[in-house]
């Protein structure tokens, strides 16, 4: 009762890994109810009382009705060590009769502070006598002289940090499959080997939104090696056609004729132009010949050439097939990581659920006895710094 500091813990609540202390400071809603000097001493008993009414006659063990009841007492207070307990009923004050809660409330106050009275109590209808020595309420309440201002450094009540909540049990581990696709492309006409750019590669490169090919290679002594190019450019432009990915830089290779062409490129995460130089492309049947300085091909190797295209053509069907089951494996694949993942989290999501379900009415129930206990001791504390928490 006398202490300026009141720290009440509330059940740590269901958030997330935190660790979060917060402070609250009690505003009074007016200035302390406790009689001035004008009005009478600051002699006080410390405890709470009320009028005797018919109704409590038979629990409180009485004859008529006389003198106040005692519903609640200070124990640091003069009333609590002098052995006054709840439901005692005064009946006097150094011999004087007690009528009214009123009269003893008059009584009290105009007695000085530090004085020794003698009560004569009724506790479960047998008689006795308690002598007490009223306290001063300024020298108990040091709080009734601060100033207005003070009152938000002096009262406040705050609450521990919440610790952290623990995992949750039995949760199985699982790795997120990475499924990715990197498309290579090889230009005999150039000399480079280019690939597709995922949007974190085009981070890293200085490429917005992953947009252009990545130099995977150059071949030496080629063309591409001559115009500048280096392995870990980016193209982004052939001409003025923009590159997205490899088939945007096929695309534009094939549309640019023998001669110099600029490139469009990022090193080092800067845009620089260089020139490349095609040559002639020559369409021999399926196979497009880059070089203009090929030798011509004698009858014998021409025919040898033949075979090795008749023994390709032949072979197309098995790689097409090959393909195909390749990419309906990797698709079947996908489809059972996909799968696995969504069981995964389904379980999760069952697991959290039941979890909830388990905890939430018991942190309910704590959760409202914490509110509820929290009000009381505010209210306490409120009808304190009022002046009307004790009577007397």
């Amino acid at each position: 009762m006398r202490k300026q500091m009141l720290t009440i813990a509330l059940l740590p609540l269901l958030l997330n890994g935190s660790q979060a202390a917060q402070r609250w400071t009690v505003e009074p809603a007016q200035p302390f109810g406790i009689p001035s000097e004008d009005s009478g001493t600051s002699a006080y008993l410390g405890v709470d009382i009320m009028d005797i009414s018919s109704d409590r006659l038979g629990a409180l063990k009485l004859k008529e009705e006389q003198g106040v009841e005692v519903t609640m007492v200070d124990q640091d207070a003069p009333a609590g060590k002098a052995g006054i307990k709840e439901h005692d009923v005064i009946l006097t004050m150094n011999g004087t009769a007690i009528e009214s809660k009123a009269q003893l409330h008059r009584m009290i106050h105009e007695t000085p502070p530090g004085r020794v009275v003698v009560l004569g109590l009724s506790r479960d209808g047998q008689p006795l006598t308690i002598k007490v020595q009223l306290g001063d309420r300024k020298s108990e309440f040091p709080h009734m002289d601060m100033k207005d201002g003070d009152w938000g450094k002096n009262f406040h009540v705050e609450i521990p940090p919440i610790p952290n909540i623990p995992p949750i049990p039995n949760l199985p581990d699982f790795d997120v499959p990475n499924i990715g696709v990197v498309v290579v492309h090889s230009s005999m006409r150039s000399g480079l080997m280019v690939e597709n750019l995922t949007p974190q590669l085009g981070d890293f490169f200085g490429a917005k939104n992953g947009k252009g090919v990545l130099v995977r290679s150059v071949e030496k002594g080629s063309r591409a090696e001559k115009a500048g190019l280096r392995a870990g450019d980016v193209i982004t432009r052939v001409g003025d056609q923009p590159v997205h990915d490899t088939s945007d830089f096929t695309h534009a290779l094939h549309t640019h004729s023998a001669g110099s062409v600029s490139v469009g490129v990022i090193r080092d995460k800067k845009e620089q132009t260089l020139t490349l130089t095609l040559p002639e492309r020559k369409d021999s049947g399926e196979m497009i010949e880059e070089s203009l300085d090929a030798p011509e091909l004698d009858a014998e190797t021409q025919a040898e050439l033949s075979e090795v295209q008749n023994e390709i053509a032949k072979l197309r069907p098995q790689m097409e097939l090959a393909t195909t089951m390749a990419r309906e494996e990797a698709r079947q694949a996908s489809a059972e990581a996909r799968k696995a993942l969504c069981d995964q989290q389904k379980q999760m999501r069952e697991q959290a659920e039941k979890l909830r379900q388990e905890l939430e009415p018991k942190v309910q129930e704590d959760l409202q006895k914490s509110r509820e206990k929290l009000q009381l001791e505010m209210e306490k504390l409120r009808r304190q710094m009022q002046g009307d928490w004790l009577d007397i």
